[in-house]
């Protein structure tokens, strides 16, 4: 794992926001189309700077790797990807990102303190990994999806300089929260699976997604990516990717599950939500 974290390191330094081309031929077009998806994904690029707040209160004594990792790998490469999504749409005449930064959940405070006996604070880690795993996964999908749309509307310079060298950066992230998420689960006692069962079952939310106004932003962007308007179940689809770790180790026991109800349930009503914004509209 540290090898993985040092390589990360390495192989992708944060992306210099003054290295990407902003040209667009179209900008009006560009926002009209994808406007919701640069606006929701740079607010939670560069809401990083809280989740590491939240994890060293959730996590009062991590494995180094896992510090090194979040600390001084991660929270530099997503803060720079979120100012190039940001000063992207700036430019193409959006209002800036407003992050939240400073609220912390009354949750993470629970588990944080109850996070100094080692057994709890592995249940408080696994939650963390999966959550990466599924956070990773969607901004994988979200940056391909984003990528093709672009090319598709010809603004090949934003594509090639700016979603592309995003996307190249994702994956070490979801290899090393799938990685660390297998190790653990292979050492938890059954009393902590159970836990960890009912708590991911109870908390699962889309990522970013932490208010109604924001599950309903969510659906949106499912829907200019074109994810809720797929034929042939590109929701159900998308809903398996996301949850595929999680319903093979949380859930294996349960032969045929193609994915875990919270995760499709809870990307269901998020598109209602955006729906029903739509229909006000």
């Amino acid at each position: 794992m540290a090898e993985h974290v040092d390589r990360l390191a390495e192989e992708h330094p944060p992306i210099p926001v003054d290295s990407a081309d902003y040209s667009m031929a179209r900008p009006e077009l560009l926002a009209e189309t994808f406007g919701p998806v640069l606006t929701y994904m740079s607010r939670v690029e560069l809401e990083v700077e809280r989740n590491v707040l939240e994890l060293n209160i959730l996590l009062p004594d991590p494995p180094p790797v896992d510090k090194h990792f979040y600390a001084d790998v991660w929270l530099p490469q997503e803060t720079h990807h979120g100012l190039l999504l940001d000063r992207l749409q700036s430019l193409a005449g959006l209002p800036p990102a407003d992050p939240d930064l400073t609220k912390v959940k009354f949750s993470y405070r629970l588990l944080g303190s109850l996070g100094r006996w080692s057994a709890v604070q592995d249940v408080s880690r696994m939650l963390y990994y999966l959550t990466g795993v599924a956070t990773e996964q969607s901004a994988i999908l979200a940056y391909n999806k984003l990528h093709d749309g672009l090319l598709e509307l010809g603004e090949r310079a934003v594509a090639s300089t700016i979603i592309a060298p995003i996307r190249r950066q994702e994956p070490g992230h979801f290899a090393y929260y799938k990685i660390a998420a297998q190790g653990l689960w292979a050492e938890m006692a059954p009393w902590q699976k159970w836990l960890v069962r009912t708590l991911r079952r109870h908390t699962f939310e889309p990522v970013g997604a932490y208010t109604k106004r924001q599950w309903a932003e969510f659906g949106a962007v499912m829907h200019h990516l074109g994810i809720t308007t797929e034929g042939g179940g590109g929701l159900s689809r998308y809903a398996q990717q996301i949850g595929r770790l999680e319903r093979d180790l949380l859930w294996a026991r349960k032969q045929g599950l193609r994915v875990p109800a919270y995760v499709i349930d809870s990307l269901k009503s998020a598109a209602k939500l955006a729906a029903a914004d739509r229909v006000r509209r």
